[in-house]
């Protein structure tokens, strides 16, 4: 694997990437060991398909509303941002071990979703930071290999635990991964103070023209978050994103139960290792690629890999159809997340870095956090078929959306969406 956006980079910095990237990758393996299981779990002690769904999307409504209270603070303090989700991945599994009470594990559960609120702002923050802006694209992409490694080991490893020694110990083996990863959080050296620089009163939000491009500026800290609703350049890929999430929570929540009403022997972690496969791959190549073709191209072909996965799983009945749909979903998703985050990183300021990722991705948090309740009742009669096939729709509206709306203007967006134009929103 070339790694040449990492070859001048100073001592430090380079040290600053390798903890980070431990510690990422040993709180994505924590975290999704309960990706297959939970559910399962939960199934065990009595929770119908919707309440399964429930639970499982209490996820995202803590993600959502810990977003809202970080984002400041990790534009202030990234390490501190990012050592609070280590904290709670490594906590929130003892909730799962110590009650069966559903309205408790639904506490837990919102509780849980702080942690990958907290994480990925601090990373994702921290890392745009250190990248150099010519290679941002391709340490994105190396850098946000943690997800896709990280759910590789996780949950296969979690099925595996949970088939042979029972939920005491998976929850216990999820626990003692994320302590292994906040102790290595707790090395890395933040040196966010000396990469931004001090910020002056900004007058809010603007979009004002350089020659027939338009400049975004996002608000200052004394304005409120949610005046980034008037920023096209953020609130598109925050839609975008929201169709994203309804199906991947639907891929999340439902998949090991999908795979147990078909009847088939198989472990739904492998699915999880497929996907975390394509991840994998997709993004050695999509980090450097989107630095020199651009980032629309890569989040469109994105969005069409991930309708496909979710038509696949649609008229899925054998193992290899399951598996060359998780392969796809991981591609698609993969693709996704690293080009996205590089884009937010274009359009943003450093000392606002964080708040416009964080607004960005509050359209995933909100469509995971709702896809459970939302489109559990479809499963009511234990089909989780039409589930899927709801869902195959939803990338290929976002891909709609962002061929329409993601640049300033229809002609710039279906140009910039195709590779065949730049982003007008990009900031010098």
């Amino acid at each position: 694997m070339p790694l040449h956006g990492f070859k001048n980079l100073e001592s430090v910095t380079q040290r600053n990437f390798a903890v980070l990237f431990l510690s990422g990758l040993l709180f994505w393996a924590s975290l999704t060991t309960l990706l297959p299981t939970l559910p399962l779990y939960l199934q065990s002690i009595g929770a119908t398909p919707q309440e399964v769904g429930i639970i499982i999307g209490a996820f995202g409504i803590g993600l959502l509303v810990f977003r809202f209270l970080l984002g400041y603070a990790a534009d202030r303090q990234r390490k501190a941002v990012l050592v609070l989700g280590l904290v709670a991945v490594t906590v929130a599994p003892l909730g799962y071990w110590l009650t069966d009470s559903l309205p408790i594990l639904l506490g837990v559960r919102i509780f849980h979703g702080l942690s990958v609120a907290a994480f990925t702002t601090g990373y994702i923050a921290l890392v745009t930071d250190l990248a150099p802006t010519a290679v941002r694209g391709e340490i994105l992409g190396y850098m946000t290999l943690v997800n896709p490694v990280g759910m590789a080991i996780g949950p296969a490893l979690g099925a595996w635990v949970q088939d042979s020694a029972g939920n005491t110990s998976l929850f216990w083996v999820s626990v003692a991964i994320g302590a292994m990863g906040l102790g290595c959080a707790c090395q890395v050296e933040d040196t966010t103070q000396q990469i931004l620089k001090p910020r002056r009163p900004d007058p809010g939000i603007t979009a004002e023209p350089a020659g027939d491009r338009p400049r975004v500026s996002t608000p200052d800290s004394s304005n409120r978050f949610w005046q980034l609703l008037l920023i096209p350049a953020i609130y598109i890929p925050s839609l975008m994103l929201l169709f994203l999430g309804l199906a991947f929570g639907t891929f999340n929540t439902f998949l090991s139960l999908f795979i147990k009403t078909l009847g088939l022997e198989m472990n739904a972690g492998l699915i999880f290792t497929a996907a975390a496969l394509g991840s994998f791959l997709i993004r050695v190549v999509t980090g450097p690629a989107s630095d020199r073709y651009g980032r629309g191209l890569f989040i469109s072909l994105g969005l069409l890999s991930y309708g496909v996965s979710m038509g696949i799983l649609f008229v899925a009945h054998h193992p290899w159809q399951l598996l060359g749909a998780g392969i796809l979903e991981g591609v698609g998703f993969g693709m996704l997340v690293a080009t996205l985050a590089a884009l937010m990183a274009d359009r943003s300021r450093p000392q606002e870095r964080a708040r416009s990722l964080n607004f960005c991705f509050i359209g995933l948090d909100l469509g995971i956090a709702i896809s459970g309740p939302l489109l559990g009742t479809l499963a009511n009669n234990g089909d989780y078929r039409p589930v899927f096939g709801v869902v195959t729709v939803l990338p290929l509206m976002a891909l709609l959306l962002f061929m329409t709306c993601g640049c300033a203007g229809l002609g710039r967006s279906f140009r910039f969406a195709l590779g065949l134009g730049e982003d007008s929103y990009r900031l010098p």
